[in-house]
């Protein structure tokens, strides 16, 4: 029973982290997209899930799907 505990105690800090660096990383999108954005286009403000969503959206959009093995 304490192993079971160990494992899932283990998967919530795992998760828990995962989570705040994803929140920590949308905060720089959130600032600067409602800093020029709004300013240079036109565009409304976006909120922290919107910026973490275009964290997720341009990484699926921009991310190599080569590998790098260059020998």
């Amino acid at each position: 029973m304490e192993a079971i505990s160990k494992i899932i105690g283990a998967v919530v800090l795992i998760v828990g982290t995962i989570l705040l660096i994803a929140v920590l990383l949308a905060f720089p999108v959130m600032w600067l997209w409602n800093w020029l954005m709004p300013l240079i286009f036109g565009l409304t403000k976006i909120t922290l899930l919107q910026a973490l969503g275009l964290n997720i959206l341009s990484n699926i959009l921009f991310k190599s799907s080569s590998s790098s093995d260059n020998k």
